[in-house]
């Protein structure tokens, strides 16, 4: 069971951590203030997340993994590509919601690899699966942007 619940919370911790390291990327690339405020926003509210699988894992003896480097390097080539020519609010509020919408289809498969097998687990994936559907609502307006 141990190695179950450290599967299932290391699938929801580099769901967090990857949203992390994206707003961490992206953020100094934004310069609409409003938009670089939204996503501080939500960086302070994933790392709540993250520092909650943390105290979990601690409690219960798991070990949880950040992304391996090579996740890292390829998430951070592909936002510096991208903002390399673009640097618009549309098109920073764009991939933002794409990173939301990936993370959100993550949920779902986790949830059907791993629901019902942890319930404490399973409440934090819904807590973040609920974050992520909010954060879409709030990045969409910034598409109006040029």
């Amino acid at each position: 069971m141990e190695e179950t619940n450290t599967i299932y919370l290391n699938c929801v911790y580099q769901n967090i951590r990857t949203a992390v390291q994206s707003i961490e990327d992206i953020i100094s690339k934004t310069e609409d203030a409003s938009l670089k405020k939204e996503l501080a926003l939500e960086a302070d509210t994933y790392l709540a997340l993250q520092r909650e699988c943390e105290v979990y894992a601690k409690s219960e003896k798991l070990d949880i993994k950040d992304n391996n480097f090579m996740e890292k390097a390829r998430l951070w080539g592909s936002i510096n590509m991208s903002t390399l020519m673009d640097k618009t609010t549309r098109h920073i509020a764009e991939l933002m919601l794409i990173g939301t919408f990936m993370g959100i289809l993550t949920c779902y498969k986790d949830q059907n690899d791993h629901g019902g097998e942890n319930k404490e687990i399973d409440e934090m994936l819904e807590r973040l699966k609920e974050f992520e559907r909010k954060n879409i609502e709030r990045l969409l307006p910034f598409l109006k942007e040029n």
